[in-house]
């Protein structure tokens, strides 16, 4: 067993952040993505925050028609059909309190709420849970994986929070920071909110693209319920294998269609109030909720399972962000969505308040004849993008749990090289695609699954509300009466809302609750083992007097190369370097442990990615290097990792000869490593420098110092010899001491979740030609 480090580095270590004008990809080259993204006029790479012109705004804004508004467009072919499946009772009070209902759910939840209060909590430009929750992370020590550095602060996503840090502490992080049960307790409720985005994204489809198929009955009469199940199920299937497009040309083939659903029922819904009721206006006026809720007691509290269907796809608002800007979304839901919706809805109230035997096909009935059928085609490919909205969102929310160490592994592409934050997950699109089949085909009902879809709106909502409470006490600072008034307000009706929509649980609600159980079990598990995991490494890592008696004791023998050692670590050197030089005592001539980490954050700039430590003095030719991703960032191909590595290398080591030239320090150092010269044979230069070019040997020799030039110039030398990267193949099992249940969790569920997730090779990008893999088992 290895010694147990302490917590410090070896003296002789030093820390390296590139400065700004630091080319951002190797040897001075710029990525190509950085140079297509540049083509669109107002684009700031990485910003802080993205600062987008007029023009590529409101082209954001056009194009969240497409995929944000979908799902709360599409609503109107199914609220009114929920709230009464019973048909209508009281038609004048009904009609007006169920649409005063509408009015003011869509007012207070979707524009208040999230529109103007929620869109503000984003995590420099992104939304969701999980950016709430790295937003928390950033501001009180609450994450159960503690591999943060101080050095981490100084990254620009933490600037402004560190000036915040420096007003009292409030109770809230206290609280957090103090108890594990809090922490626990906080990232069960983020899981949980994720959980629920995903059951979103399974159930949105099924329920959109059915209530708009099924609308043809009211023309094609003799077409059964078969039949319409059928074109549903293949309708999907085009959906779902459409998204390897990715979402800015997904945005703009579907984002024309939108638009024009918008503008249709928008203006439907005018023909309609005119025509039929005018009087259907003072719906604007609260006081018929009161009066519905008089007339229909406990009828009246069930069918708010209904009302809220209309604020479908809200969350997407805020889960979608990093696929655009608040501005643009902003700009889009007040200018077009939320007045279509309005006139849509009282439309087809005005409609049934002459019709009200037509309930159970509201929308197509309140369509005029002569455009019946175009309005059936647009509205079928609108149900179709409805679902995108949902879909867009699941995969930005799985990517953000991924980089948080919530998720097994998947595949991550990016689709635009435009757009930060558009990517495609195909083994979650195939998922949700065989998802929404099963569910389609086996409900064969708008009803049933409405049943199930309201539970996960509002448990989304329920958890947003939560986090952003916290944001307001800890973070904004906001005055406690505003933070009860927001409680009181938006929480109260939550909490109705949802004791409405568990009131059908028999009915189809346990459905959601069924997926957030399996999902929230395979995120809690892979995060249980992730965190064992990291702490097995840390307690067994190797002390520095361990590495520096290497040579001495066994005889290592150093081979041309650069050998990259990917470790969890980003403080001490991992126990598999000595389980791999006990079995084969030789090692590269230049040898890096690679840390890669993701900080709560959503981007780290290329220029303060790396980090750069030494293990050991000079001579052993050892480095750290801790690579700092946020969790919208995704990792570079090899060779783009390996320039960009091996040229902030060497800007640390010539930024490291810089802060070393003291008198006093040059002959310290200069005598430590001539002492280790002479003893170790762990040197990465021969006692005949052989290896070295001629004409730094002979500046060397008369200095008898290692100097900056040589070990840069050793270094070019090593890469040319080739580069390896060594990653443990480790076998992660429970200790002997262990108990049934941590038995379970990590030699069964963990287990399994790793045989089948994606190998990290490959979420690394490694060629398998430059791989060597050691293995070794891990009892934690």
């Amino acid at each position: 067993m290895p010694m147990v480090a302490d917590s410090s580095e070896f003296a002789g270590d030093m820390r390296h952040s590139t400065p700004d004008n630091v080319p951002r990809n190797g040897f001075g080259r710029m990525d190509s993505l950085e140079k297509e993204a540049e083509r669109v006029t107002g684009m700031e790479q990485h910003s802080y925050p993205r600062a987008f012109t007029m023009a590529v705004t409101l082209r954001l804004a056009f194009q969240t028609m497409g995929i944000v508004y979908g799902d709360v467009g599409t609503s109107p072919l199914y609220v009114f059909d929920s709230i009464f499946p019973n048909g209508i009772n009281h038609k004048t009070a009904d009609l007006l309190g169920a649409t005063s209902l509408i009015i003011y759910t869509l007012t207070l939840i979707s524009i208040l709420k999230y529109v103007f209060i929620v869109l503000r909590a984003n995590d420099r430009g992104d939304g969701g849970t999980f950016a709430l929750y790295s937003l928390i992370c950033r501001h009180a020590n609450v994450s159960l994986i503690t591999n943060q550095n101080p050095e981490d602060r100084e990254v620009s996503g933490f600037r402004e929070e560190d000036e915040a840090q420096h007003k009292k502490p409030s109770l809230v992080k206290q609280l957090l920071e103090s108890s594990t049960v809090s922490k626990t307790l906080l990232l069960i409720v983020t899981l949980l909110g994720t959980c629920m985005v995903i059951g979103d994204g399974v159930l949105t489809p099924a329920i959109s693209v059915l209530s708009a198929v099924q609308g043809i009955k009211v023309q094609a009469t003799t077409l059964n319920q078969d039949t319409i199940v059928g074109i549903s199920v293949a309708i999907l299937v085009l959906l779902f294998s459409v998204q390897k497009l990715g979402t800015d040309k997904v945005g703009f083939m579907f984002a024309p269609a939108v638009f024009v659903w918008f503008m249709m029922i928008g203006i439907i819904g005018v023909y309609n109030i005119f025509k039929h009721e005018p009087g259907m206006l003072r719906a604007f006026n609260p006081k018929y909720i009161y009066d519905y809720f008089k007339a229909n007691k406990k009828d009246g509290w069930i069918s708010l399972g209904g009302v809220v269907l209309c604020i479908t796809g809200t969350e997407a608002m805020f889960a979608d962000l990093g696929h655009f800007s608040v501005r643009a979304i902003q700009i889009g839901f007040t200018s077009i969505v939320f007045p279509s919706l309005l006139a849509a809805y009282i439309g087809q109230a005005a409609y049934l308040f002459k019709h009200p035997e037509d309930i159970g096909q509201t929308f197509y009935k309140s369509i005029p004849g002569s455009i019946y059928w175009p309005m059936f085609v647009v509205a079928v490919i609108a149900a179709i993008i409805a679902s995108q909205a949902m879909i867009s969102a699941t995969f930005s929310i799985i990517k953000q749990s991924l980089a948080l160490g919530c998720f097994p592994r998947v595949k991550i592409v990016h689709t635009s090289k435009k757009f930060v934050g558009q990517i495609y997950i195909p083994e979650m699109n195939w998922l949700l695609m065989i998802l929404c089949i099963i569910i389609t085909a086996g409900f064969r009902s708008t009803a049933k699954i409405g049943n199930a879809y309201g539970i996960c709106v509002v448990a989304v909502m329920l958890v947003t509300t939560s986090l952003l409470t916290i944001i307001m006490l800890m973070i904004w600072r906001t005055n406690i009466f505003l933070i009860l008034a927001f409680l009181l307000i938006f929480g109260s009706v939550e909490v109705v809302y949802f004791s409405s929509v568990l009131y059908k649980f028999k009915d189809g609600g346990w459905l959601p609750l069924l997926f957030a159980g399996i999902f929230l079990a395979i995120m809690s598990v892979w995060h249980y083992g992730t965190v064992k995991r990291y702490e097995y490494e840390m307690m067994n890592k190797i002390s520095m007097d361990w590495v520096v008696g290497l040579g001495s004791n066994l005889g290592v023998v150093r081979v041309p190369g650069v050998g990259l050692a990917y470790t969890k670590l980003a403080l001490g050197v991992p126990a598999i370097f000595s389980h791999y030089i006990t079995n084969l005592p030789a090692m590269h001539s230049v040898l890096i442990f690679v840390c890669l980490k993701y900080l709560p954050i959503s981007v780290v700039p290329e220029r303060e990615r790396f980090l750069f430590r030494r293990v050991g003095p000079k001579a052993f030719g050892m480095y750290r290097a801790i690579v700092r991703y946020g969790y919208q960032d995704t990792e570079d191909e090899h060779e783009t990792f390996q320039s960009s590595l091996f040229y902030h290398l060497k800007e640390f080591l010539k930024s490291d000869s810089l802060l070393t030239e003291s008198a006093a320090t040059v002959a310290d150092q200069r005598h430590f490593a001539e002492q280790q010269l002479q003893s170790t044979s762990l040197s990465i230069y021969p006692s005949n420098n052989s290896i070295m070019p001629s004409d730094i040997r002979r500046s060397d020799e008369s200095t008898g110092a290692v100097g900056t030039e040589t070990e840069v110039a050793f270094l070019e030398r090593s890469i040319q010899a080739g580069v390896v990267y060594i990653m443990g193949q480790t076998e992660v099992r429970a200790s002997r001491e262990s108990s049934f249940v941590k038995g379970f969790l990590i030699d069964i569920a963990y287990s399994f979740l790793r045989k089948n997730s994606r190998e990290s090779r490959l979420a690394l990008h490694i060629p398998s030609e430059s791989l060597l893999k050691v293995g070794m088992i891990n009892y934690v």
